[in-house]
C-alpha cells in the first residue's frame, strides 16, 4: 500500500519590494512573513520568480550600451531582431538553436535551453527604453546562498526554488520551470523501485520534482502585474534534503542524449 501523500498548499506572498540590487530576498520575505503572524517552517518549500533574483544581483543591461559585432548584426537580420538585443543574447548563449522571428531559441550559457537566452523587458524598470534583465550568473549558488540566509533567519530547515516561466518543444505556452534550487530532490527515480497498481515494476518513471513544484508555484504567483514574486510551497517536506544537493542543473538532459537533432 503506498504511503498517502500530503496535501500541498501553496501561498503567494503579498507585500514584498520591487527590489534593487543588493536587496536580501531572503530577509524581505521573512519580513512579510512576520508581517502576516506567520513564518518558515520545517519542509516549506521558497520558490521565487527569477526576476527578482536578477534585480537583486544587479543583472540589469542597457542595450544601447552594447555593440553588436557582425555574428549579432546577422542574426538581428534573420530574425528581425534589433542587433542589441541579438547581441546580448550571443552574450548569455553557449549555442543558438533555432534562430526565427518568433523567438531565438539558444541553449544558455547554464545549459537551459530557452527563448532568447531568458533575457526579458517585462515588469523591469526602464524596460520600455531598452533596459533587460539577463538570468543570475549561476541560478543554482543564488538558490544556495538564499537557503541559507533562510535558514539562519529562521532556524528551520527549507528549500529554495528559482523559477521561470520557459516554453516547451510540441506545446503552446509557458509553464514554471526550476533554473534554481537548493535543498530540494530535483529528479526522482522511481525505475525499479515502485510498482504500478497490477503489480509491474515501474521501469522509465523519473518524475520532475523540482519542475513540477515550480509549475505550481507560478500559477499562484501570476505573470502579469500580480506583484507576488515568491510562493511558499508546504506539504512538499518529503523532498527536501539538510543538503543544497545538485541543483537544478543536474535534470538537464545530456547534450549527447539530445533525440531532436
Amino acid at each position: 500500500m503506498n504511503t498517502a501523500i500530503p496535501e500541498l498548499t501553496v501561498r503567494p506572498l503579498a507585500g514584498l519590494p520591487m527590489f534593487a540590487a543588493g536587496q536580501s530576498i531572503a530577509q524581505a520575505i521573512c519580513s512579510v512573513l512576520a508581517a502576516s503572524g506567520d513564518g518558515l517552517r520545517g519542509g516549506d518549500i521558497c520558490v521565487i520568480a527569477q526576476k527578482i533574483v536578477s534585480k537583486s544581483e544587479g543583472r540589469t543591461v542597457d542595450l544601447a550600451a552594447l555593440t553588436p559585432g557582425a555574428a549579432a548584426r546577422d542574426l538581428a537580420a534573420r530574425t528581425g531582431r534589433e542587433a542589441s538585443m541579438a547581441q546580448a543574447i550571443l552574450d548569455e548563449s553557449a549555442e543558438i538553436m533555432r534562430p526565427h522571428a518568433a523567438a531565438i531559441i539558444a541553449r544558455h550559457r547554464t545549459g537551459h535551453v530557452l527563448a532568447n537566452a531568458g533575457i526579458d523587458a517585462s515588469n523591469v524598470e526602464g524596460g520600455e527604453a531598452g533596459t533587460v534583465l539577463l538570468w543570475p550568473v549561476d541560478p543554482d549558488a543564488s538558490a544556495r546562498a538564499i537557503r541559507r540566509e533562510l535558514q539562519e533567519a529562521s532556524g528551520v530547515q527549507v528549500a529554495v526554488v528559482i523559477a521561470d516561466s520557459m516554453g516547451r518543444a510540441w506545446r503552446i505556452g509557458t509553464v514554471g520551470t526550476a533554473i534554481g534550487c537548493a535543498g530540494l530532490t530535483v529528479l526522482e527515480d522511481r525505475r525499479g523501485r515502485a510498482v504500478d497498481l497490477y503489480g509491474r515494476t515501474l521501469q522509465a518513471t523519473v518524475i520532475a520534482v523540482a519542475d513540477s513544484v515550480a509549475a505550481m508555484a507560478a500559477l499562484a504567483m501570476g505573470e502579469g502585474d500580480e506583484g507576488t514574486p515568491v510562493a511558499l510551497v508546504r506539504g512538499a517536506a518529503r523532498w527536501i534534503s539538510e543538503e543544497d544537493g545538485p541543483g537544478a542543473a543536474s535534470g538537464l538532459r545530456p547534450i549527447e542524449q539530445d533525440m531532436f537533432r
